[in-house]
């Protein structure tokens, strides 16, 4: 009989596709039974309930030992829907000061996999969060008659000064992207937001203990599972120790009522942030407990956008406390020496152009300008140094060395501040200027306002506090931070590295002693006390969009300086009017701890005076 080939592999085409369907579901199934941890942990629900417990996140000091944010008991209504019961609806949320539509609301909420992605009828859910301490008395009393439904202990922040906002931030409820994003969330749970609390959230969270409880074949509870041997502690988090000085930030606060703009205050020889402050500004407590949403929306839509950390985040002409920069950029690049002087015809005047400047005494030195603040000076050694072809080729080519000074500085990019949302200013490049005029055809006359800190060049006030702390340092800074130490944890190196600029010590010294001469004769004659010797700048940064800011850059004292100072007021005019007062007064509040009576009706003025018209800033 003749063999059927077809038939016989047909045959074998018909044992190989049931082997592969076997073999997927053997796969199939040892995935759900060994690789998939799903079914398994819904099984365990049945038998088990595990209670989070949350841990006291850690305390915040100031650098003086003051405790400046600690912990309250909050307590939140958690419930496990498949141990609901039928219970009193209306008894429920009168008890809860919650209408039926808002409970309704609140259930389905917790259904929504998009808003609650670790949704489960076998596991606790969050129900309502932040308890008033009325509320939890009520809840407490009734709770047996709420099957389902128990309260969870959690932490909420309190603060013993009201200032620092910026600084400290607020702990917020997490989202579906926090829970995302790491593991470690769930719905319900608390995280840093903003300030030291976001940056520093990993540190000051500590870690989540789990109470293990056991069910009957009913679901009810029976007690601890293994007597509590499988329970784990929670492990509460580290106390941070801020590099502020608390009382001193309170003090800038105060004399920043009614103004819009920052103080900075940094301790050169550490790069610890002192003071940093931003106005208008707003309490910490806003942002903690039921009123947190509400609050919050307030704040955004405040006009003068006390959310804004202009301390970090404003980006500013900084005017003429740029011209330290220049002089150090001239001396070190041979444009000038200490003697070369420059005429001032009441100002910059080179063919058509004029920049003007006040009366003072010229031709003038380096020095001398610092004191006077002379515009002529330091347009003149820009114009030496971009136009110098012979030493550097080009235009483009001087500009990019005049730019990497800049950049060595602290300028142009963000300086590593450790809180988040800094804004790294602007500096521009040569390219910038070859696009808008074309390739060698522009010189220094084309862009000579940013010689004096105008034009295209933006700083923050923490960039200009850092030049002030590298100048009191005589050629080096460490990244400024707002936290001195987290307990048993060593510092990040990035604020522990030295950064040191390609400018000699020697001209460092010379533009600090102008500095030293602004004081005891110049533009900032207001900074000048009698037993501390104040380096300074002012800064009268021209604005567009109305009156010009005020502006003071300041160290002290002149040998062995304990603080570097910038102060910002918008649209207050000259610098000699509120920057230097004010920063005048920080450096003696924090240097002497108090403010001689010689000195109070300066005092007075900045307390009381209001820079804002019409501004309707409440006092915070």
């Amino acid at each position: 009989m003749r063999k059927d080939y077809n038939l016989e592999k047909r045959k074998y085409v018909i044992i190989g596709f049931i082997s592969l369907i076997v073999l997927i579901y053997i796969v199939r199934l040892y995935n759900l039974q060994v690789g998939d941890n799903k079914y398994k942990a819904e099984a365990d629900t049945n038998a088990f309930l595990r209670k989070a417990i949350y841990p006291s996140r850690g305390i915040i000091y100031d650098r003086n030992g003051n405790v400046v944010v600690f912990n309250r008991p909050a307590y939140d209504v958690m419930v496990i829907p498949r141990d609901i019961q039928e219970f009193d609806t209306l008894d429920f949320c009168n008890t809860l000061s919650l209408t039926p539509d808002q409970l309704r609301q609140r259930f389905l909420d917790m259904k929504n996999k998009r808003l609650n992605p670790g949704y489960s009828t076998y596991s606790p859910q969050t129900l309502l969060t932040h308890l008033t301490a009325e509320d939890y008395g009520k809840l407490s009393e009734k709770l047996y008659r709420f099957p389902g439904f128990y309260i969870q202990k959690r932490i909420l922040r309190e603060y013993n000064y009201d200032c620092a906002s910026n600084v400290l931030g607020n702990i917020r409820e997490v989202s579906p992207s926090d829970i995302e994003r790491d593991p470690y969330y769930s719905r319900g749970d608390y995280t840093g937001d903003l300030g030291v609390e976001k940056s520093y959230e990993r540190f000051l969270r500590g870690e989540k203990g789990e109470e293990i409880l056991i069910r009957d074949a009913n679901g009810q509870i029976q007690g601890k599972y293994q007597n509590g041997a499988s329970d784990k502690k929670a492990v509460s988090g580290k106390d941070v120790t801020l590099s502020l000085d608390i009382e001193l930030q309170k003090y800038a606060e105060s004399l920043m009522v009614n103004k819009i703009g920052a103080v900075v205050a940094i301790e050169p020889e550490t790069g610890e942030v002192l003071a940093l402050v931003t106005s208008p500004s707003y309490s910490p407590s806003l942002l903690v407990g039921r009123d947190r949403g509400k609050n919050y929306k307030a704040l955004r839509e405040d006009p003068y956008k006390p959310l804004l950390d202009r301390s970090i985040q404003g980006a500013y002409p900084p005017g003429s406390t740029f011209k330290p920069t220049q002089g150090l950029i001239f001396l070190q690049e041979g444009i000038i020496t200490p003697g070369t002087s420059y005429p001032c015809y009441r100002g910059y005047v080179n063919g058509g152009l004029r920049v003007g400047c006040h009366p003072h005494a010229a031709p003038i030195t380096l020095q001398p300008a610092l004191r006077t603040s002379c515009n002529a000076f330091f347009c003149w050694g820009f114009k030496a140094m971009i136009d110098r072809k012979g030493k550097y080729g080009t235009v483009a080519a001087a500009f990019e060395v005049w730019k990497n000074y800049l950049v060595e500085l602290g300028y142009g990019y963000k300086l590593g501040i450790d809180i988040p949302g800094e804004n790294r200013g602007y500096i521009p490049n040569s390219g910038t200027y070859n696009k808008r005029y074309g390739e060698d055809h522009w010189s220094a006359n084309t862009i000579i306002s940013v010689a004096i800190g105008q034009g295209e060049v933006m700083a923050t006030p923490l960039q200009i506090a850092n030049l002030g702390a590298t100048i009191a340092n005589r050629g080096w800074y460490y990244t400024p931070h707002t936290v001195k130490a987290v307990q048993d944890t060593l510092l990040e190196s990035a604020y522990t590295t030295r950064h040191t600029p390609s400018i000699d010590r020697k001209n460092f010294e010379i533009v600090a002693q102008g500095m030293r001469m602004a004081v005891e004769g110049g533009t900032c004659r207001l900074a000048n006390l009698p037993d501390i010797e104040v380096c300074g700048k002012t800064g009268t940064a021209q604005n567009p969009h109305g009156k010009d800011h005020s502006v003071f850059l300041g160290f002290a004292p002149y040998h062995n300086p304990k603080i570097a100072v910038c102060v910002f007021v918008e649209n207050a005019g000259y610098g000699a009017t509120f920057g230097v007062p004010i920063g005048s007064l920080v450096i003696e509040k924090y240097l002497k701890g108090e403010i001689a009576d010689n000195r109070k009706y300066i005092e007075d003025r900045m307390l009381n005076s209001n820079t804002i018209i019409n501004s309707g800033v409440k006092k915070h």
